[in-house]
């Protein structure tokens, strides 16, 4: 019986993979995000909860499970990995985040960066089908 001639680059369930995923850093887990970002992202989650307890009591309870069935179909519908991100226009309509002015409408996108990597097709297109882990793309170099 032979023995394989891989060698695992997981250790722990951690993937080492330093070439192919950049190194790791153990501040930004250990550090959270700015307290401004948490209380944004808490108030955005107060607002969405609201926003179905209204539409619940307007509409029935159905609804908002409907509205959710829908995200969800939405959400999906993506290109493959590659030069051309997806823009997700279906669910940005349909949350209504078409009308927010983010910050890559004025500080430029970070995909459009000098130092942003284009992603390798044939890797993203191996993690979404599940023959290989890790991020789909590193992001930054």
């Amino acid at each position: 019986m032979e023995t394989p001639k891989t060698i695992a680059h997981e250790i722990g369930g951690i993937q080492n993979d330093a070439l192919r995923f950049g190194l790791h850093g153990v501040k930004s887990d250990l550090v959270g995000a700015h307290p401004l970002e948490t209380t944004y992202q808490s108030a955005k989650k107060n607002r969405e909860e609201m926003s179905r307890k209204i539409l619940a009591n307007t509409y029935g309870s159905a609804f908002p499970l409907k509205m959710d069935l829908d995200r969800q179909i939405l959400s999906r519908f993506q290109r493959p990995p590659g030069p051309i991100s997806s823009s997700m226009l279906g669910l940005e309509a349909y949350t209504g985040r078409l009308d927010d002015f983010g910050f890559e409408d004025y500080l430029n996108d970070p995909r459009e960066s000098e130092t942003f990597r284009t992603p390798d097709m044939h890797h993203g297109m191996e993690v979404r089908l599940g023959l290989s882990k890790g991020p789909v793309c590193p992001s930054f170099m």
